[in-house]
């Protein structure tokens, strides 16, 4: 996975780099790397991300809920 698709698959799923690190339980700056192209994506990474960018790609976010405020 080139580091432009690790970036736009996190685009897709809105994650930032301290979303997916937190996700991960790893550092921060291992996601940076990657981001940067200085740490190659393992292929189990790429794929698990290439589903979820996939899925939200398919499943676009509930229209109805836009401009939702609570009453209270």
């Amino acid at each position: 996975m080139s580091p432009e698709r690790f970036s736009e698959c996190l685009l897709h799923i809105r994650w930032t780099p301290i979303n997916i690190a937190s996700a991960l339980q790893c550092e921060l700056s291992w996601i940076e790397a990657l981001e940067a192209g200085n740490e190659e994506v393992p292929a189990e990474l790429a794929t698990w991300l290439e589903r979820l960018a996939k899925a939200h790609e398919a499943l676009p976010t509930p229209a109805s809920c836009r401009g939702k405020s609570s009453i209270h």
